[in-house]
């Protein structure tokens, strides 16, 4: 990057900030500089000078009016730390401070000044009538704070914290460590607690010189940026932020060499699928030159694999896209199937008529004691799931999660049932997803033990899997045999509370063996936090596992992100309900670019809504199994289609009770309260998905009773 007599200048993301509020011309004038710097800093036109004797800062000549504030890390490596106006940059140089992190060993630069727009600077011109109320963090000691991660500049302006708005505007300045740091201690955490939640997945891994810039430049902590096309790309356009940088955090699991398979969990908006896309790019530059796919990014459904595909070209360009298969499970699956010569010339049929089918044929036997739903559940999650050959195996499998315990005289009449029903299937020429699934972990188990008997390679040499939660068992055996237990085979992220199909399963019984090797993301940065502490309480009274045996929690999940409080109003009709829906639509003006929705629970409100719209002259777009069919207007759909998506604005509609969760699962209460209990998790985690798509401004309506989870939220605000 650095030619001869030029130099490397990496961006700062503190310098990205002040970037995006610059108009597109200045914008311009900072991707002519960064090129005019790269080629030659000694360019008379860059007026390129040291700010003080002993200092690292330089300033140089951006345009007329603005000046690019530079950190010396070494030799001819240089930091774009700011942007700032002319006359900001030669007053007052004590405002700027530096500093290698002695816990993350990243670089952190600071602007100290008393006056102007500086954060530090307001708080410490604060009325001092504040200071009356207690300082936030007076319990716990600097040396505690400084251990944690905080940076030592900033210890000053954080004891004079008094107040939560204070400490949110505080917050929005500063290096994300140190704002991570004081809002997990905020929220309750203990020193222990945000040690190893916070500071232990940051910390640097070789020994930290405070004084060795270069090194630090080079660290996953000091978040830069030196790619120009991506640098060009958030230059041209502010939301593709996400491409650019990386949390310390994040760029320690994307950049990490693992021993095996791992896997990031966290929270909604935390950035998994981003995560996900920076470890495929990662891996493509590992590979040595070549024209074949080695990486599989894989995920459940259509319209987030479409979105997939769509970023990692933005992330990465043709030359990332060209090394990497990109597929949903179930087309993988079928991929499959059809190259061994499975099934050919049958149709897939999906759940609602394969229950139909066991429904006609239990009549046809007469057989009264086993009902439709149960008989496809235990055929598609225990014998398909597990990919079970027998019925000797089918005796010695393992049912978790199914609740209703079989005895062996159960189990032998379920398999004669549904060796009889996958006869009938094949007879009509169809078979369900869960078969080709199936289908597709046998066969390819089959091709990898005749590849390791002539000693061939696997399929791929990694795999990356994102939205893991919803994967079968089947699918996870087909991937174990796809890539070959090795470094760096499986990158699993998922978030099990954001489970909306009925597929569970235990990664290590599959070999997939991901202890010592998971990783949790806790910042939301999708959401605020006003929506985000509605959407947790919706999960209230639930537990979710791991994908391994163990429970997962959201025990940290934070958003530094404010916002207006969501509202939530019940009204007498779903007629009125359409009036409200419609009048809140209005309220928030035109959607011409597609930045609100409806989100709804069945497929009759979405096209009475629709229709409603329609016919009131507001443009509307019904979210279907590829997305939204049109980019503007109001994008309406159920709950399942929003999986993956992300709105402004966002109303959820029909939070009945008995609509949310559904009716139908109340006949469970009794006969199987295990099936009730995850039919009415899986309903819970259908809203908290919804919810958590809305990024600034949220509206919950429902008519007749509320829906039972939304209790705990009317009860907080009854109590305020």
């Amino acid at each position: 990057m650095a030619g001869q007599g030029g130099a490397t200048l990496r961006i700062l993301e503190r310098a990205d900030k002040e970037i995006m509020k610059l108009s597109r011309a200045d914008r311009g004038a900072v991707w002519e500089f960064i090129s005019k710097f790269r080629t030659n800093p000694n360019n008379p036109g860059l007026h390129f000078k040291q700010l003080k004797g002993d200092s690292r800062l330089y300033s140089a000549r951006v345009s007329a009016d603005h000046r690019a504030l530079l950190l010396h890390a070494g030799d001819r490596d240089y930091l774009l730390v700011s942007v700032k106006h002319r006359k900001d940059v030669n007053e007052d140089l004590d405002r700027y401070a530096y500093q290698i992190n002695r816990v993350t060993g990243g670089i952190e630069v600071f602007d100290l000044a008393p006056v102007g727009d500086s954060i530090v600077g307001r708080l410490m011109k604060a009325d001092r009538a504040s200071t009356a109320r207690p300082a936030l963090f007076e319990k716990v000691s600097d040396d505690d704070l400084i251990e944690l991660g905080v940076a030592e500049p900033l210890l000053p302006a954080i004891r004079q914290l008094t107040s939560e708005d204070e400490l949110q505007t505080f917050m929005e300045d500063v290096p994300s460590v140190t704002a991570e740091v004081l809002l997990q201690l905020f929220s309750g955490a203990t020193v222990d607690e945000v040690r190893d939640q916070v500071t232990k997945p940051v910390t640097a891994e070789d020994p930290v010189d405070l004084d060795d810039y270069l090194t630090a430049v080079n660290r996953p902590a000091t978040p830069v940026t030196t790619d120009d096309e991506a640098l060009q790309a958030m230059l041209d356009e502010p939301f593709a932020r996400w491409q650019v940088y990386l949390h310390p955090m994040q760029r320690k699991l994307v950049e990490r060499d693992y021993t095996g398979p791992t896997r990031v969990s966290g929270g909604p908006g935390t950035g998994k699928t981003i995560v996900a896309l920076h470890r495929v790019a990662h891996l493509v530059e590992q590979l040595p030159d070549g024209t074949d796919r080695p990486i599989l990014l894989t995920t459940f459904n259509r319209n987030l694999a479409a979105d997939l595909r769509a970023r990692l070209l933005t992330l990465g360009g043709e030359k990332v896209l060209s090394r990497v298969d990109i597929f949903t499970i179930d087309k993988l699956a079928s991929l499959v199937v059809r190259e061994a010569g499975v099934g050919a010339g049958r149709r897939h049929i999906d759940d609602t008529r394969a229950v139909a089918e066991w429904r006609d044929m239990l009549l046809e036997l007469g057989v009264q004691r086993w009902d439709p739903e149960f008989l496809n559940a235990e055929w598609g999650q225990v014998i398909l799931g597990q990919v079970l050959t027998s019925r000797a195996d089918y005796f010695l499998a393992r049912r978790a999660g199914r609740g209703r315990t079989l005895t062996r005289a159960d189990r032998d009449q379920i398999w004669q049932l549904a060796e009889r029903f996958t006869l009938r299937l094949e007879e009509k020429g169809v078979w369900t997803w869960r078969q080709i699934a199936a289908a597709a972990a046998r066969a390819e188990i089959d091709r990898a033990d005749r590849a390791a008997s002539r000693a061939a390679g696997s399929r791929y040499r990694h795999v990356v899997v994102d939205e893991a939660q919803d994967f079968s068992t089947a699918h996870w055996k087909m991937l174990r045999a796809m890539v070959s237990p090795t470094r760096n085979d499986m990158f699993i992220a998922g978030d099990t509370h954001q489970r909306i199909y009925d597929n569970y399963a235990s990664l290590g019984s599959l070999g997939i063996n991901i202890r010592g090797r998971s990783s949790r993301l806790t910042r939301c940065y999708r959401t605020t936090r006003q929506i985000l502490a509605v959407a947790l309480e919706l999960l209230t009274g639930e537990t979710y596992d791991d994908l391994d045996g163990g429970e997962d929690t959201l025990s940290g999940y934070r958003s530094l992100l404010r916002g207006e409080q969501p509202r939530l109003h019940g009204l007498r009709t779903w007629a009125e309900e359409r009036d409200a829906i419609v009048a809140q639509l209005r309220s928030w003006g035109p959607a011409v670019d597609g930045s609100i929705a409806v989100c709804l629970p069945t497929k009759d409100m979405v096209a009475e809504i629709v229709a409603r719209l329609d016919a009131d002259g507001i443009p509307v777009a019904e979210i279907g199994p590829d997305g939204p069919k049109r980019a503007d207007g109001v994008h309406v759909g159920t709950m399942h289609r929003f999986k993956g998506l992300e709105y402004r604005r966002m109303i959820l509609g029909g939070v009945s009770n008995g609509l949310v969760p559904r009716a139908a699962i109340a006949r469970y209460t009794d006969a199987d309260p295990a099936r009730y209990q995850r039919e009415r998790a899986r309903d819970r985690s259908l809203l908290f998905v919804a919810a958590t798509r809305a990024r600034d401004d949220l509206a919950i309506f429902w008519h007749g009773t509320h829906s039972p989870f939304v209790t705990d939220t009317l009860a907080r605000r009854s109590v305020r």
